[in-house]
Formats: structure tokens, C-alpha cells, sequence
């Protein structure tokens, strides 16, 4: 059955009704009221419970009351969180990520199901992280229901910021969901809720960039210069609106607080140079040393705003601080750079809130804190004959609906524990993901590497969860951790991702003149298309143990696949006679086929 689907109708709540603008278009005082009415209504007859069975169009559930959670003095919480490692994974997820002890996350993990993670204890900036303060809670109050869900039923799902359009997928066991029925008990309408929700975001709700220390407004040339801030939420740089060659510069950020470290991931306060307004500045030779949190080295921010900078050294020694970071729509390129970070929520390539582009060419990227993935990315970012290092993190990180493409890269990951300890978490080299955060748009994902090589030391090679993904892997050198090649499935983390139970992963794998080994694994709410082509290699089993998602396999004829256990796959395309059983069997749908 195909289910209808319905983006949140946030103009239909009206707040008032006298002077009313709905959504940009005027709305009559009749048709305001007639729209307040119906919410009320709405309002008044609809429940809150929790799945406890889904059969069909059958959900039964209990019957029940939203508690909101108090944050703590900390801000920790619930998933999300600020970039202060308080969160949702920050840039390691997001971001980049813990600015605290959390490992991995990129700044921009604030929201639900993940976000970057905070820079704080858990993950911080990057790195996904922690709940947020405003969650709730759901109470059962003993009594259960059943309803029907039918092709007209709307279903929405609550964000920790905002919403966007569900289906019946989205409902499983263990969702609390607001739900309108009619008197034949069918449902009206559903929306999935977000129990991070309500907390918002530490940062301003409009731009706030900070102060200068030194501010270049008008097109010029300059050699040689230093520029230095030590001032609470001051750049010792500022390129506004101009277009600014600058040979030979040196930026020295040694001192000054953050009053938000959203504002710093966001919008650049604090960073040692920031550019925006629609500016370029052309950067050659610079050597880039901050020494405070949010101390982002170089950072471009707004569409409109070029940042080409090469043959640069950037070093940052404190949370939320990355290398190169782009926001808001800006473009970052980057060729042949130095780039160190030492703090959590530090990714050496970091981009956040609003994304934009970043081309990387060349030069040396290295991480050392938790939660500060080599890349952390909310935008598109292409690099090529770069050597990426993430010393206590993920090698790579992609948050919703972007991009990360390498070509001829050398990648190693070592994320070296989990979020706030959490055993429920995964570790891994490279994770892509949803955080429902707000600060990537919701959508497919794609990862692809072609050519150099990716090392895991530590966990999966790649980790999937709460989003739809395309990979592509042509030629690369793998070196795996431990057995497992790609893990594709929900989470139940203190953090999570996602409504839990329909949070999985679906993902597209093309293997194209690739060599690679270890076993896949997709869990039952995850899905998974392998195609493997052109000469391509692999040895390993998927879902060994019987149990999971749909897995269609494609295998062409010059292709091949050894299986190293017991495999289980929904569909085949290809023929038996190019997999080499090695003692094992395939199962197809059920049937074993080898």
C-alpha cells in the first residue's frame, strides 16, 4: 500500500487572530478563523501514545502523556545538544566532533536523532552526542487502543527542529506518536514525535558573527601582516564584503571566550579569520594558530563568500575549533595545506549549519581530539591527493543529504571510544547518518573514493544509520579493523537517531574494479543494493546469521564473490557460477542456492 504523505502544515497553527501573515501570503480574517478552529480541533481530539504492535494497517498502542525533561546546569541531554559536547553528535556526526571526552562529531550534531556532537564531554561539535534540554518523556497511563491507518492517513515526523513528511515505515514498535482519529477510529493523522524536541538550539536564531579585532572592508593587497585578537567572540580577522588578496599573513587568536559555541560553528564567532558578506579573499603562504574554543582557523561563511587559500599552515588547539570550516553557503578551496586540530568537535575539514562547497587539493589534515573526524561534512566537499588522519575519531563523517568525494586520498580513522561510553553505540571509520538536527537537510547521502587507500584501526569500515545513502568505491585500498565491511542498521543509543525501530539505513553499493573483504550486515529495518562490476573482488559473507533487511545482490560476469560464512540475500542477479562457496552456502529468498 502506498501511503500518503504530509510535510508538517506549520502555517495552518495560528498564533492570533488579528494580524496574521501566514508563510509569506495574506490571509483574510474568516480564513484565519476557520484555521484556528480547525487546529483547536485537532488538538482537542488527538492522543498521545506508544506502539506496542504493528500488524499491517493495525497499530496498537498505549495510551499516555509527554513529560518534558529539565536540562541539566551542563546542558546535557538528549541527543542534540550544543556544540559544546553537550548533544547530538557534533561534527563527528556532525560536525566535528566531541568538543569534550565523547568521541567524534561534528558541531553540527544538534538534534534529534543525532546531530554533530557536542563539544563538551560527549561528542561535541562534530561528533554527535547527547539529548537536549526540553525533551520529553512519554507516561503510559494502563489503557490501549487500536486504530487503522488508511491511504488517506497524513503522517509527519517531529524533528528536533521543524518536520518533514513520513509514511507508514516510519511507525514501528516503541514510536510515540500524536495521532487524530475519527469515529471509526481510523486515523486522520500521525505524527511521529521527536521526544528531543523542544529544547532549540543554544545559538542565536539570527546570524551573529561576534566582533573584529581587525576588519578589511574595501578590495586591496597585503604582505606580510599579523593580525592578533584576544577578545571574547572576536576574529583576529574579518574579510567583509571585499575582495582581499593576503600573501604571507599570520593569524594569532591566543585569547578570548565563546559566549555559544553554536554561534562559533555557525556563523564564525571567534574564529582566527572570517570571511563573508559575498567576499574572496585569496590567501597564500598564511600561517593560521588559534588557542581558544571555536577558534576555527580560516572560515567561510555565506552564499556568495570564496575563501582560496593554499601553501598554508592552520593549527588549533582547543573544542570546536577545525581546520577549514564553511557554513551558510559558502565556498572553502583549499590547496596543498598544513592542517592540525587538537580539541574535540575539531574536524581539520568541518563544514555545518547550512553547508556550501569545499575543494580540497593537496596537503596534510590531521585530527587528534574525539568527535573530530578528518571530514566532517554538511555540504559537498570534493578532495583529491590528500593524506587524511583522525587520530581519536572517524576518518570521515556525512550528515544527511550531502556529499564527500575522494579521489586518491589516504584516509585512516581510529575512533577510539564511544559517545559518553555507551555501548549501545558503533564505532567506526567512516559514518553516514541523519541527526535530524536542522543542520542537514534530510535526503540521500553519497560517499564515493576512487583510488588511495582507507584504513580502519579501530571498528567497522563503514556504518550507515537513520538515512538513504549512495556509495561508490572504485579501486581503493581497504584495510579493515575487525570483520566487518559495512554495518547498515537502526540505533538505540542514548543519543539516538531517529525513531528507534525506523531509523535504519537504505543504502546503494556499486563496487566497480574494486577489491575489498569483510561481511555486510543489514539489520531488518535496513535495506541494501550491491552491485558489484567490472572486474570487482569480494570475499566475505552478508548476514551470516539468517536475520535482516532486504539485500539485492547484482554480480556481472567478470566479477566474483567467496563466501567466508553461511550468506542470506533477498534477490540475485547474476550467475552462482562466479561465486566460489569455499564450504558455505546462499541463501536466496529463502532458498539456498549454493
Amino acid at each position: 500500500m502506498k501511503w500518503k504523505k504530509l510535510v508538517t502544515l506549520g502555517c495552518i497553527v495560528v498564533m492570533t487572530v488579528s494580524s496574521v501573515t501566514a508563510c509569506g501570503s495574506n490571509t483574510t480574517e474568516n480564513q484565519t478563523v476557520e484555521a484556528t478552529e480547525q487546529s483547536e480541533e485537532n488538538q482537542s481530539d488527538s492522543v498521545i501514545v506508544q506502539v506496542t504492535a504493528v500488524e499491517g494497517d493495525q497499530i496498537t498502542a498505549d495510551v499516555g502523556t509527554l513529560t518534558t525533561a529539565s536540562a541539566d546546569a551542563s546542558g546535557n541531554g538528549a541527543p542534540g545538544g550544543d556544540n559544546s559536547g553537550n548533544g547530538a553528535p557534533g561534527d563527528a556526526p556532525s560536525g566535528d566532533a566531541p568538543s569534550g571526552d565523547a568521541p567524534s562529531g561534528d558541531n553540527s550534531g544538534n538534534g534529534a536523532p543525532g546531530g554533530d556532537a557536542p563539544s563538551g564531554d560527549a561528542p561535541g561539535g562534530d561528533a554527535p552526542s547527547g539529548q537536549m534540554p526540553g525533551g520529553s518523556s512519554f507516561e503510559a497511563s494502563g489503557e490501549s487502543i487500536t486504530f487503522t491507518l488508511t491511504d488517506d492517513t497524513a503522517i509527519t515526523l517531529e524533528y528536533l527542529q521543524g518536520s518533514d513528511e513520513g509514511n507508514a515505515d516510519d511507525i514501528a514498535v516503541g514510536s510515540v506518536l500524536e495521532v487524530v482519529l475519527d469515529e471509526d477510529n481510523q486515523a486522520v493523522s500521525v505524527t511521529v514525535r521527536n521526544l528531543n524536541a523542544g529544547g532549540g538550539f543554544g545559538g542565536s536564531s539570527e546570524v551573529t558573527n561576534g566582533t573584529s579585532a581587525n576588519t578589511i572592508t574595501e578590495d586591496t593587497e597585503v604582505d606580510g601582516e599579523t593580525y592578533t585578537s584576544t577578545g571574547d567572540d572576536e576574529n583576529a580577522l574579518r574579510v567583509d564584503g571585499a575582495a582581499v588578496t593576503l600573501k604571507d599573513i599570520t593569524i594569532e587568536k591566543t585569547a578570548g571566550s565563546s559566549s555559544n559555541t553554536e554561534d562559533g560553528d555557525f556563523y564564525g564567532q571567534n574564529a582566527g579569520l572570517l570571511v563573508l558578506n559575498g567576499a574572496t579573499a585569496t590567501i597564500t603562504g598564511a600561517t593560521v594558530n588559534t588557542s581558544v574554543t571555536n577558534g576555527n582557523g580560516v572560515f567561510s561563511y555565506g552564499e556568495g563568500t570564496v575563501v582560496n587559500i593554499s601553501d598554508s599552515t592552520i593549527r588549533t588547539t582547543e573544542n570546536n575549533s577545525g581546520g577549514i570550516q564553511t557554513t551558510g553557503g559558502g565556498t572553502m578551496n583549499a590547496t596543498n595545506l598544513d592542517v592540525e586540530t587538537q580539541g574535540n568537535s575539531a574536524a581539520a575539514i568541518r563544514s555545518d549549519r547550512g553547508g556550501g562547497t569545499v575543494n580540497v587539493d593537496g596537503g596534510s589534515y590531521v585530527t587528534n581530539g574525539t568527535g573530530s573526524p578528518a571530514i566532517y561534512c554538511t555540504a559537498d566537499i570534493s578532495v583529491s591527493d590528500a593524506t587524511l588522519t583522525a587520530n581519536a575519531s572517524e576518518g570521515v563523517v556525512v550528515e544527511g543529504k550531502n556529499s564527500v568525494a575522494l579521489t586518491d586520498c589516504e584516509v585512516t580513522g581510529n575512533m577510539s571510544n564511544t559517545y559518553n561510553g555507551d555501548s549501545d553505540e558503533n564505532i567506526h571509520c567512516i559514518m553516514i547518518y541523519q541527526s535530524m538536527s536542522g543542520d542537514a537537510d534530510v535526503g540521500e547521502a553519497t560517499f564515493s573514493a576512487e583510488g588511495g587507500s582507507i584504513m580502519a584501526k579501530t571498528g567497522d569500515m563503514f556504518y550507515i544509520t537513520n538515512t538513504d545513502c549512495e556509495i561508490t568505491l572504485k579501486d581503493v585500498a581497504f584495510t579493515l579493523a575487525n570483520d566487518i565491511f559495512l554495518r547498515v542498521e537502526g540505533n538505540s543509543s542514548s543519543r539516538g537517531w531517529g525513531t528507534e525501530g525506523a531509523n535504519g539505513g537504505d543504502v546503494t553499493l556499486t563496487a566497480d574494479s574494486q577489491e575489498f573483504t569483510g561481511n555486510i550486515l543489514v539489520d531488518e529495518i535496513s535495506s541494501l543494493a550491491l552491485t558489484m562490476k567490472n572486474g570487482t573482488s569480494y570475499e566475505g559473507a552478508i548476514n551470516p546469521d539468517g536475520d535482516g533487511g532486504t539485500v539485492d545482490v547484482t554480480l556481472d560476469d567478470n566479477s566474483t564473490w567467496t563466501l567466508t560464512g553461511d550468506s542470506y540475500i533477498t534477490s540475485f542477479d547474476g550467475d552462482t557460477s562466479n561465486i566460489t562457496a569455499n564450504g558455505y552456502h546462499l541463501y536466496v529468498n529463502g532458498e539456498q542456492v549454493l
